[in-house]
């Protein structure tokens, strides 16, 4: 993607000791809605004038990491070096814990050249606001009712975005949790990539500063306390049916939130 630049350098990142004003450590949940909520609201009127691209998108995902940051939370990045040098699309996937890396995502992955939209359950899409940013992106919608049916329209519509030249993001999960469940991690991007021949690459992720509410999932408390993670695996090119491919992209995710939570309680 050309005229993006990125908030780090090299493979790795993390955030870098700042002051944190005063109102931001005092109330940090109520300081970044209004961040984000102007974040969103300028990208919607500028979706819902067609003024909206891919650069704006990572532009919105890179307010999102500062929005973060300012509010006092840390984030850690790693195995950035596995995006260099990769020349056609490809699928990543991984687990899903919270609104924050379906904001934060776009400006880790899009630097390298990638362009990226989603595959997302349907309500995002009828979202308020946020929904009219979404359809910009042309992302692959399912409804999450029928896997079959799901099944069907990524199999479809996902190799029609990478015959495009778009990447993918995947989230297997049925839903966003804190705990990963792998008989519940589907493998419905490795099905995709059997399919169409695209590299997968695994993404390993721990975003719980960012929780979920109790009457709205979405705007959860943000806990600055908690370290937000992401790491990303090798590029893998499929052989046989996948099964390897999906174990490894489980082991990757597990190894990770085990070491990144022994380290919080240590």
């Amino acid at each position: 993607m050309k005229n993006i630049k990125s908030f780090y350098q090299g493979t790795e990142y993390c955030t870098p000791q700042h002051n944190i004003g005063l109102l931001s450590r005092l109330f940090p949940t109520f300081m970044f809605y209004i961040r984000i909520i102007a974040i969103v609201w300028r990208a919607s009127w500028a979706a819902k004038r067609g003024r909206y691209d891919s650069v704006d998108w990572h532009g919105s995902s890179a307010a999102t990491v500062r929005a973060l940051e300012a509010t006092g939370c840390r984030l850690e990045i790693t195995g950035l070096e596995h995006l260099q040098g990769i020349d056609r699309p490809c699928i990543f996937i991984g687990n899903h814990m919270s609104t924050l890396e379906t904001f934060v995502l776009p400006s880790l992955i899009m630097p390298h050249g990638f362009d990226l939209t989603y595959v997302i359950k349907r309500s995002l899409v009828d979202y308020p606001v946020f929904g009219d940013v979404v359809k910009t992106r042309d992302p692959v919608v399912v409804d999450r009712v029928n896997p079959r049916d799901d099944l069907k329209v990524v199999m479809e519509e996902g190799a029609r975005r990478l015959e495009q030249g778009r990447s993918l993001i995947i989230f297997p999960q049925h839903t966003r949790t804190v705990d990963f469940d792998p008989k519940l991690f589907n493998s419905i991007g490795i099905k995709l990539a059997q399919r169409t021949g695209a590299i997968v690459v695994p993404v390993a992720l721990l975003t719980w500063a960012w929780s979920s509410g109790k009457r709205l999932k979405d705007f959860g408390p943000i806990c600055p306390s908690r370290t937000i993670h992401f790491a990303f695996g090798e590029p893998m090119e499929l052989a046989g049916k996948g099964h390897e491919e999906q174990q490894r992209i489980v082991d990757f995710i597990q190894e990770h939130l085990q070491r990144w939570r022994s380290g919080a309680e240590a």
